[in-house]
């Protein structure tokens, strides 16, 4: 499956890895820097490409937003976990569910402009907790310099792999992209109810914040993990 994930914006925040590692499945591990796990809420634009099908705006254009960890599995090839992934389009929320066994969730979502700031806007519809709604605002600033990324940037971003779970199964897809171009950001709102929906502490300090333009994405077939 090819994607196009646009007009990205990630929330990080520090966690201990206990709490983290308490909500995975067994058979993956929390990844962790400087001694913490890393939790992100991460709003974004979804566009999928299917051949020989035309563009379809709400079903395979449609806003998603992500609440996520690190980990590695068995293998001890690292990946991104999703705890949730809320989506506009209850179509794509069903095929994914089904095939990737990732917990999506339908929900009523709009991304909003205003210059250089964006508002993205979640209210869950379908399954519980019905109504766990986020809203964050960003003003989106300079593109970072060649070589400025760091390693924590780069631990939180260079990822190509997701990890789901299906029963007594854990599986793993590839995920094939070129590395994100990053830009500076700063968070002027948010009121996350997502992260909390997914059992974790609710974040009271600011987040880390990147920004993305986007990326062209090949989505592997997932296979056990």
């Amino acid at each position: 499956m090819r994607m196009k994930w646009e007009e990205l914006t990630m929330l990080h925040w520090r966690y201990p890895a206990a709490e983290v590692q308490a909500l995975l499945p067994e058979g993956l591990t929390v990844e962790t820097f400087d001694g913490s796990a890393w939790v992100g809420l991460v709003p974004f634009q979804m566009r999928i490409d299917v051949p020989f099908v035309p563009a379809l705006p709400r079903i395979l254009h449609f806003p998603e937003t992500n609440v996520r960890t690190y980990v590695s599995g068995r293998s001890g090839e690292p990946g991104v976990y999703f705890f949730s992934l809320e989506a506009s389009a209850l179509v794509s929320v069903v095929t994914a569910r089904v095939t990737y066994q990732v917990p999506y969730f339908w929900a009523d979502m709009s991304i909003e402009h205003r210059g250089d700031r964006l508002r993205y806007e979640s209210r869950r519809y379908w399954p519980k907790p019905r109504g766990a709604s986020s809203l964050v605002e960003v003003d989106v600033g300079p593109a970072f310099e060649p070589g400025e990324a760091d390693d924590l940037d780069r631990f939180l971003t260079a990822r190509w792999a997701l990890y789901g779970d299906l029963g007594p199964w854990i599986t793993y897809a590839s995920m094939f992209h070129e590395p994100w171009p990053l830009h500076h950001a700063e968070v002027i709102r948010w009121d996350d109810e997502l992260v909390a929906a997914a059992g974790l502490s609710q974040p009271t300090v600011p987040p880390l914040v990147h920004y993305s333009p986007g990326v062209n994405v090949r989505c592997g077939w997932p296979g056990r993990g």
